[in-house]
């Protein structure tokens, strides 16, 4: 941290559950390369002593009963004021010494989010179903919302004032990554990506990700963050899939009734006729839950404005 930096208030914030073997090194590690930031640990209803050991180690402990990831995250973000906002895994796994790059990069290009894009250091920092996943579900995102970001997952972070006075942190669990990204696109907030090195977890701390679990609860979010950013793209597509079956199954229909004036498929022909009726209400719906979306982003975008991004500047 050099003394430009050191004009900022910063804060380190590690969400943590049952990190008791490693946190005292990473609150160590942060301090050493910020050592003017404040390091919080907010503790996740831990069952071993990660409070304690965050304690001795100098960090000071929020704690947050409700377990989940993004809870502690929502936590820390209505509790903690500051200019600068590092967040970080209470695990071990990522690199400390990037910090102060980070927030440099952040200060200089007057950004409100840097992400780091994590790169394995060796090859059992990933478990195969969590790498598999990463992949598939940064696929669907870039297909979704654009190339904005290469690793939306990626639990090592740092925010300006008027990013994290903004978000509204509405995400429980480990979905909490892909609400910052939105968030970001909605707003078109500058952003950026630092490649930074990802290492194994420390000896005896478990990653609490459930790779099928967790996994269809982030797609279902991926689905609900699109309808809440391109809703009209979202129905419109739902319409035209019910339009299509529908004209499938009713065009044969139609053209016995031309042929012979006769409707000999009735069931046929009331399917065909809900499918389109139902298309029809997809496509209003996507019209209308647009309107919404603008005022959305209209509210969202005037409380972004009126934060100051540095409670200091």
């Amino acid at each position: 941290m050099n003394d430009r930096q050191a004009n900022y208030k910063t804060c380190v914030i590690l969400p943590c559950l049952n990190e008791g073997v490693a946190i005292a090194k990473v609150i160590s590690d942060f301090r050493s390369a910020l050592p003017h930031a404040t390091i919080y640990v907010i503790d996740n209803n831990s069952d071993d002593d990660t409070s304690q050991c965050a304690k001795e180690a100098g960090a000071v402990v929020i704690s947050e009963v409700i377990r989940g990831k993004g809870n502690a995250i929502r936590r820390a973000f209505s509790e903690i004021d500051a200019d600068i906002f590092v967040m970080a895994d209470g695990d071990g796994t990522y690199d400390s010494s990037r910090a102060a790059e980070m927030i440099e990069l952040l200060i200089q290009d007057n950004l409100d989010m840097i992400v780091a894009v994590r790169k394995e250091k060796t090859q059992t920092a990933y478990r195969f179903g969590h790498k598999f996943g990463n992949q598939l579900f940064n696929l669907l995102f870039r297909k979704f919302f654009g190339n904005q970001f290469t690793d939306i997952f990626s639990g090592y972070r740092v925010f300006s004032r008027r990013y994290i006075k903004s978000f509204p942190a509405l995400s429980s669990g480990f979905e909490i990554e892909t609400e910052m990204n939105t968030h970001a696109i909605q707003l078109n907030l500058p952003v950026a990506e630092i490649e930074t090195e990802y290492q194994a977890r420390s000896s005896g701390s478990l990653s609490k990700l459930r790779t099928l679990q967790d996994g269809f609860r982030i797609f279902l979010y991926i689905i609900y963050f699109l309808k809440q950013l391109r809703p009209f793209s979202l129905f419109f597509t739902i319409a035209i899939v019910f339009a299509l079956v529908s004209i499938l199954l009713g065009f044969p229909v139609i053209w016995t009734f031309i042929e012979t004036g006769l409707v000999p498929r009735l069931p046929t022909a009331i399917a065909a006729a809900s499918l389109m009726v139902i298309a029809v209400v997809s496509f209003a719906t996507g019209l209308i839950l647009d309107n919404i979306a603008v005022l959305q982003w209209e509210q969202k975008r005037l409380q972004y404005l009126s934060t100051e991004k540095f409670c200091n500047k």
